[in-house]
């Protein structure tokens, strides 16, 4: 084959594919434009049912604007036109309800219509700087001499060092021409742009390799564990072998480090809060950037999605499949095949037999479950009333010392040694004066909950409390100390402590 003939051979390869396809048809840039309003640049899932009515409302809208190459058939029927054309696909969302979403061809699309509608950027200052520093970069990254690579790195921080020090000095800081940002607002735009489409290629791999396990599982010539075996090798070999896939990895690994994703964001937050920034990018594009990170984490979560989709049929495959019920297959088929040789042995090579292709089902009108039982008709025995001198005794004193605190008495108490020639200086002095009945463990609260309507105020330092329980049992307890007030001076309030 000649150079010119085998270049043409790639070339039909190419427009074979789904993206030339999309964009060679006659109706293309009707296509593209429902594409573009339905989806959006995230290509978030649609329900089956709404894009089919969207897809008509849209499609009625373009004709009233007077364009005649407009696609015919209602919106289940150019949905299904579509995904045979491979630029839909159907899907079951997560809660089990079909949704469309756009394939990598149908993304890639879009993607060359988007920067062909964009101004076209022209040589230019950054765009040689943008090269000139990706090669350098490239190099200093993978060139194989550690010489080399240390010159390039010193050359770097030298340069660098140089223009801090310029900057550190007060020299004049050089502000980027409109130009120059315009360059750079159509470089990331159209880097960011790609990923959908990157994301969704990895995704369908995925959907492949689903298939594939489904009909490996289905036609069982191949033991499962070499499906499974398969299956984790290609996984492997999509993460790390192509171009899609480390691609992927990559994305992930930016979402896990925290600090590059903050750097990211503060980057790009920069660039927009740009004086120069407002009037050469639209708001379309602005949003477009303020979203990239979000637009990476959608994707990832999708691809995510479907791999664990694909986990997901291994694990049902393996949880349902029944090795006895295998066997006892395999052996009812050994049977038959013997009876089979058995009456061959004994017949003609033309004898013929009637066999159904299922075994009749036995006839039973009624099979018992249950027999009768005569323990169930035998009645319970009789709830008896409980004799009212079985109870145990219980006295008026054993349950007041059962009880709450004695706020009465507690009150009365306190009051006579507030109005007593010799008044206990804190709360524990007065409790160490009460008879034992007064003094449970229950009405210390009592004595705090007193104090506290009269807005006594408690000190740092603690004081014990020894209490006397019904059974005669010593307890000691440590509160903080309350004070109580001179009966000659007017009592302290938490206002007067206040001021």
């Amino acid at each position: 084959m000649s150079e010119i003939a085998g270049e043409l051979a790639r070339v039909k390869g190419a427009f074979s594919q789904p993206t030339l396809t999309l964009l060679h048809q006659r109706q293309a840039a009707v296509v593209i434009t429902v594409f573009r309003a339905a989806f959006g640049r995230n290509n978030k899932p649609i329900p089956t049912a709404r894009l089919h009515a969207q897809v008509e409302e849209h499609l009625a809208e373009i004709r009233l604007a007077g364009e005649t190459e407009v696609p015919t058939g209602n919106g289940r029927d150019l949905c299904h036109r579509w995904m045979r054309g491979q630029w839909l696909v159907r899907a079951l969302d997560e809660t089990g309800h079909e949704v469309y979403t756009l394939t990598s061809h149908a993304q890639q699309a879009l993607e060359l219509v988007k920067n062909l509608a964009r101004d076209r950027a022209t040589l230019s200052e950054h765009r040689i700087a943008t090269i000139l520093g990706t090669v350098r970069r490239f190099n200093a990254e993978a060139n194989p001499d550690r010489t080399s690579r240390v010159t390039i790195l010193n050359a770097e921080i030298a340069r660098l060092q140089a223009e801090r020090d310029r900057l550190v000095d007060g020299a004049e800081l050089v502000s980027a021409t409109e130009d120059y940002m315009v360059e750079g607002f159509t470089e990331l735009l159209s880097l960011i742009s790609a990923l959908p489409s990157d994301f969704a290629r990895v995704e369908e791999r995925f959907a492949t390799i689903r298939g594939q396990i489904l009909a490996a599982f289905r036609a069982e010539d191949r033991p499962a564990g070499e499906v499974i075996d398969d299956y984790l090798a290609r996984a492997d070999a999509l993460m790390t072998a192509t171009h899609e896939g480390r691609a992927f990895e990559g994305a992930f690994a930016l979402l896990r480090d925290d600090a590059l994703v903050t750097q990211l964001r503060e980057d790009l937050t920069a660039l927009l809060d740009h004086p120069l920034s407002g009037g050469l990018i639209s708001d379309a594009d602005r949003a477009e950037l303020q979203g990239t990170v979000r637009l990476v984490r959608d994707g990832l979560d999708r691809v995510l999605a479907q791999r664990s989709r694909v986990t997901a049929t291994l694990k049902e495959y393996i949880v349902s499949h029944d090795a006895a019920r295998d066997r006892e297959l395999e052996q009812t088929l050994r049977q038959i095949e013997s009876e089979l040789m058995t009456w061959m042995a004994t017949t003609g090579p033309r004898a013929v037999h009637e066999v159904p292709l299922l075994p009749a089902r036995a006839g039973a009108e009624h099979l018992r479950e249950r027999f009768y039982d005569p323990a169930d008709d035998v009645l319970p025995e009789r709830i008896r009333p409980g004799d009212p001198d079985d109870a145990p005794p219980v006295s008026l004193e054993g349950l007041l010392a059962q009880g709450g605190p004695r706020l009465s008495a507690l009150r009365r108490r306190l009051e006579d040694t507030l109005g007593s020639l010799l008044p206990a200086g804190s709360l524990g002095e007065l409790f160490d004066r009460l008879e034992p009945s007064l003094r449970r463990p229950v009405e210390i609260f009592g004595l705090l909950h007193l104090a506290a309507d009269r807005e006594w105020l408690s000190e740092e330092e603690l004081e014990a409390f020894v209490a006397v329980r019904p059974d005669g049992s010593r307890r000691t307890f440590s509160v903080p100390r309350t004070p109580l007030p001179d009966p000659d001076r007017r009592p302290e309030t938490r206002e007067d402590a206040a001021r």
